[in-house]
């Protein structure tokens, strides 16, 4: 619908970025990933007791995940940006953001 308002049609092969330009609008999957990032950095800086970063950090005794898991953890993908040792990096937020920007940019 949106290439309808532009005037330009699907046989005009215009890539979704140039629209996205054009429209001003910004990639959904940028600002999702995004909104993770800071997140994750929020949850791991909070100091109030509540269950959120000990989840984060917490590794099953087994090391192993059960049948039926899926194959990444929801951390996985941060650990590749910034390393095993992510939550450490929270803490420089200056490092956090430039990370952000990397993170988002994949």
């Amino acid at each position: 619908m949106e290439r309808v308002m532009l005037g330009v049609s699907l046989r005009d092969r215009i890539r979704n970025e140039e629209i996205r330009r054009r429209t001003r609008v910004t990639d959904i999957a940028q600002r999702v990933a995004k909104l993770k990032w800071q997140w994750a950095g929020y949850i791991v800086l909070r100091k109030d007791g509540r269950w959120g970063p000990k989840v984060l950090e917490w590794q099953p005794r087994t090391g192993k995940r059960s049948v039926g898991r899926p194959p990444t953890r929801w951390t996985d993908d941060i650990k590749r940006v910034a390393g095993s040792r992510w939550i450490q990096a929270t803490q420089n937020r200056g490092i956090w953001y430039f990370l952000q920007k990397t993170y988002v940019q994949q």
